[in-house]
């Protein structure tokens, strides 16, 4: 809490020194903030202040400025930086490392990161081409291909004098070791550099059993390592086992962050990418589809109560009580759905274990289905004085719930082998099966019991 009180202090000050036009003092409060607080308070600024201040401060102090940038993340960042020149912004790349140069440059328009590529210095350039020919979301296009690597058959005491010499990486947590041929053939710790003999050969020390990412693996399978497996970095490699590159903590950190915030908004039918600033326009573009899908599945479950519209009009008591026959349904099913979702997410749950979690998610949805329908059913009998009535909704909450408990494991685990996107289709599925399910089984017990429901 301190620290927002801090930065919206800050960002005040910076609001007021923008509007009165006091860029010495402006410039002086930015270069004392660090870069991630840089991109808060970037990100809570106007169209027209954020411009200012990052103009402001990119061009006397480039380097925070693209740190920064780099924090405030790849899209808004690009959308930032696209209303400079190609050459401000080829200088302003070169300011950061490759990898964060190569997701800001990729989300520019496609004529101005070719010109942007031309006008940077040819090495910096080769290495974020070579970046962005690797697929998106994958370990080579989020990995660092500055990795700092030994040959096996050096001493212990070369390593450490090439290690205090190297100024070329961006930061050091391991030491890897390569053949001749750049092979990755082992590991070995900092400390494990100093509590040996100078002259210990680094093949005499090293792991060679390690835990390394092939480029082309999915970068959320790279960050479901790290974290199994307690990682400060995980280096890449080729097909070959060639060393290309290493992810740090942080590029995985950054993954799970928008892997999560991915998950959670293709659940509610929202892009991964939209964001609260986000034009309404765009807004409207990417909601549009989902709701209008949702409206198919709507006038589905209507067609379900109208058949059953002469039962309706004869007991019009159930009209009251069937929301909360699809309601309940849903609310469950999303319930499971969440856990779910989330077991197929970090790599625990899969169609070949999933049984148990399918009897388990079964269980508590008969469970659920049971106390709150004999609950619901006391609350209708009584307010409506009809036993029937408490009965039947009790039996309808107790199927659908169990319907929604058993659909929400086996859809998304369904969609998840046949390679679809289980959040981004599980919720359509489920609200349309629930909603069917609900009104079918309560009007359908009522048309049945009839007679004793119409006093």
């Amino acid at each position: 809490m301190a620290a927002q009180r801090r930065i919206d202090l800050v960002l005040d000050s910076v609001k007021r020194l923008l509007r009165i036009g006091a860029t010495a003092n402006l410039l002086n409060l930015l270069q004392k903030q660090h870069p991630a607080d840089l991109a808060q308070i970037f990100s809570d600024l106007g169209d027209k202040e954020r411009e200012a201040a990052f103009s402001l401060l990119a061009d006397r102090n480039g380097r925070l400025a693209m740190e920064a940038v780099s924090e405030l993340g790849p899209e808004a960042g690009a959308a930032l930086l696209g209303t400079r020149t190609a050459e401000e912004i080829a200088k302003l790349a070169q300011e950061i490392p490759s990898d964060d140069a190569a997701a800001l440059i990729d989300y520019l328009p496609e004529e101005l990161s070719g010109a942007v590529l031309d006008l940077m210095r040819p090495k910096e350039s080769s290495v974020v081409e070579n970046l962005l020919e690797y697929a998106e979301r994958t370990a080579g296009r989020i990995m660092n291909p500055h990795v700092f690597a030994l040959s096996e058959d050096i001493t212990v005491g070369e390593a450490i004098t090439e290690l205090q010499t190297n100024r070329d990486v961006e930061m050091v947590f391991y030491l890897y070791v390569v053949d001749e041929r750049r092979h990755l053939v082992g590991v070995t710790s900092l400390r494990r550099l100093l509590l040996v003999a100078p002259e210990t050969p680094l093949k005499r020390i090293m792991t060679a059993d390690l835990i390394s990412a092939r480029a082309d693996m999915d970068q959320e399978e790279v960050a479901r390592q790290v974290a199994s497996y307690n990682l400060l970095a995980i280096p890449v490699v080729d097909e070959e086992n060639k060393l290309v590159g290493v992810i740090t903590v942080d590029d995985v950190i950054d993954v799970i962050k928008d892997e999560a915030t991915e998950d959670i908004y293709r659940l509610a039918g929202v892009a991964g990418d939209e964001r609260a600033f986000t034009p309404a326009g765009e807004s409207l573009r990417k909601r549009l589809p989902w709701l209008g899908i949702n409206l198919i599945t709507a006038f589905l479950a209507s067609s379900v109560v109208a058949l059953f519209e002469n039962t309706i009009d004869r007991i019009t008591a159930l009209a009251i009580f069937m929301p909360v026959v699809a309601g309940m349904g849903g609310n469950a099913a999303t319930q499971t759905l969440t856990v779910v979702v989330r077991g197929i997410a970090l790599g625990e749950l899969t169609w070949g274990n999933s049984r148990k979690a399918l009897m388990k998610e079964a269980l508590v949805g008969l469970c659920n289905g049971v106390i709150l329908g004999l609950l619901a059913a006391a609350v209708a009998g009584f307010t409506r004085g009809s036993l029937t009535l408490g009965l039947v909704l009790c039996a309808a909450m107790i199927i659908n719930m169990f319907v929604a408990a058993t659909a929400g494991t086996l859809i998304p685990l369904g969609l998840r082998a046949a390679d679809i996107d289980p959040a981004l289709a599980s919720s359509v599925f489920i609200t349309t099966l629930t909603d069917i399910i609900g009104f079918f089984s309560f009007l359908g017990l009522a048309t049945i019991f009839a007679r004793f429901l119409i006093p």
